[in-house]
């Protein structure tokens, strides 16, 4: 039987999260076509699994080449693609009930920053605005919506514009997120006036990036990168967020490269040279997350990322797998 949604947004506890996340992987291995062969490909036996470090992750390749959605989905989907390289084969994730990313994305960010009809919400976004498809712009045009501010918005290259917005906005006390594409917003800093920089002027300006440099600028480690972002929009940190076109949820930082995951979304770290082995805190290793809210796809994702798990729940990502395959997608055959 398929678990009810409503129960995934309103986990509090580790307990609730484990039950619901085993109800969710019965439910999966039964219902999702290609999860169920995947397994199978393993001689894994779902009613097998009490735990969920036992729980097999579909490699996040399988959405490049595969749809991922259970048996139940019937209406036409939305269908989110990942942005990729040239030539690259994108990510392709059918979401056959957008209340649910809709429902996912709003609960996780008011979790992590109040009430969105506080802020003013600016978004710098070219790559993602320049295609369709995409999730991210999917969720910021709706959150853009949500906040009800007229200055809300998105930019592409009026960078003056921008600059002049941000200026009249920390004048007027507005609560504002600027949330861009990594490389824009470095570009975006250098064009702040040489007095503006490194001033601490923007007391209520979120700077959030997400993305990274997609090929258009030297890639830089984090703490060199949020370094010159600092000291470009005179802000004491950089927030991210980490999410993805295979996901529904996603995950914050308020600086400082940690991440905290809403109350329906966990982390695993996995050993490189043993992908179904789960490694304890502090230890490096690939990223695995569950996302409930994937209910209707496959909520246990082995991404591409390299990364590290605190003790407090709090994660790190450290980088990428470098052109090269999870181990197990050649199991599935069909």
């Amino acid at each position: 039987m398929k678990p009810n949604i409503d129960d995934v947004f309103n986990v509090s506890s580790t307990p609730q999260f484990e039950v619901l996340s085993l109800a969710i992987f019965g439910y999966q291995a039964q219902n999702c076509k290609v999860y169920s062969l995947y397994l199978k490909g393993l001689g894994i036996s779902p009613e097998n699994i009490k735990k969920i470090e036992e729980i097999p992750f579909l490699p996040i390749e399988f959405f490049k080449t595969q749809e991922i959605k259970t048996d139940s989905v019937e209406n036409n989907p939305i269908v989110f693609t990942s942005s990729g390289t040239t030539g690259a084969v994108q990510s392709k994730h059918s979401v056959s009930d957008v209340s649910v990313y809709e429902k996912s994305y709003l609960k996780g960010f008011e979790l992590a920053y109040g009430k969105i009809e506080d802020y003013c919400i600016l978004a710098l976004l070219p790559s993602y605005l320049e295609r369709n498809g995409s999730s991210l712009i999917y969720m910021v045009e709706d959150l853009i919506k949500k906040s009800n501010h007229a200055d809300s918005g998105f930019y592409l290259n009026n960078y003056d514009e921008l600059i002049s917005k941000l200026n009249l906005l920390e004048a007027r006390g507005q609560k504002t997120i600027l949330i861009g594409v990594t490389y824009a917003l470095v570009d975006l800093s250098e064009q702040f006036p040489l007095w503006k920089r490194g001033q601490g002027d923007f007391a209520n300006v979120t700077v959030m990036e997400t993305g990274g440099m997609k090929g258009k600028r030297k890639e830089m480690v984090r703490e060199e990168l949020h370094a010159a972002l600092c000291e470009g929009f005179g802000v004491n940190a950089i927030h991210s967020e980490y999410g993805m076109t295979e996901l529904l949820s996603q995950a914050y930082s308020k600086g400082n490269g940690m991440f905290d995951c809403p109350p329906w979304m966990k982390i695993l770290i996995r050993d490189t040279n043993d992908p179904f082995s789960i490694l304890p805190t502090n230890k490096t290793g690939g990223i695995n997350v569950v996302d409930l809210a994937n209910i209707n796809s496959c909520s246990f994702i082995a991404t591409q990322d390299l990364g590290k798990l605190h003790a407090n729940g709090s994660f790190e990502v450290l980088g990428r797998f470098d052109n090269s395959d999870i181990r197990g997608c050649n199991l599935l055959i069909e």
